[in-house]
C-alpha cells in the first residue's frame, strides 16, 4: 500500500466517524471539516479533480457550520 493510499483510507475514515458522531458535540463538525480538507488534497494527490472540487466544498461548508455552531455555543 502507498502512503498515498493510506493518508486517503485515513481521510475517508476521520470523514464518516466525524460524520456519524456531529450530533454529540460541535468539535466532531470541526473534524469533519478536517477529513474533507484531507480528502480534498488526497484527491488532488490522485488526480481527480472532480472530486478536489467536491470535497473543497465540503470543506467549506462543514468549516462555515462548525464557526456557526461554536458562536451560538459561546452566546
Amino acid at each position: 500500500m502507498l502512503g498515498t493510499e493510506l493518508f486517503g483510507i485515513i481521510a475517508i475514515t476521520i470523514m464518516v466517524g466525524a460524520y456519524a458522531m456531529e450530533s454529540r458535540h460541535s468539535h466532531w463538525i470541526g473534524v469533519f471539516a478536517v477529513g474533507c480538507f484531507m480528502a480534498a488534497t488526497y484527491a488532488y494527490f490522485i488526480g481527480s479533480y472532480p472530486f478536489f472540487v467536491a470535497e473543497g466544498v465540503w470543506t467549506v461548508i462543514a468549516a462555515r457550520r462548525w464557526l456557526r455552531m461554536r458562536k451560538k455555543e459561546m452566546m
